[in-house]
């Protein structure tokens, strides 16, 4: 094996166990990112319900509608007579 084709295998080697550094380095800011986003998933679903729950125990129970007066029959009168 001459010089020339160590050095190329050397380098083959350094550029392999560069991209598997990469690789690790990619798959852990992944998992990290993942983390962050089921986390604020998690913290935004709480705060919803929190929300919805409180809506609830706001609301009156039962709106009354206002009730029209029904006044009386006007009577029509006759003065003419």
């Amino acid at each position: 094996m001459t010089s020339d084709q160590a050095r190329q295998r050397a380098e083959r080697n350094f550029k392999r166990e560069e991209r598997l550094q990469d690789g690790r380095k990619a798959m852990i800011e992944y998992e990290a990112q993942a983390v962050a986003t089921r986390k604020k998933t998690a913290r935004l679903k709480a705060l919803r319900l929190a929300k919805e729950a409180q809506a609830q125990t706001d609301e009156s129970p039962a709106k009354q509608t206002k009730r029209r007066r029904v006044s009386a029959p006007v009577k029509e009168t006759n003065n003419d007579r």
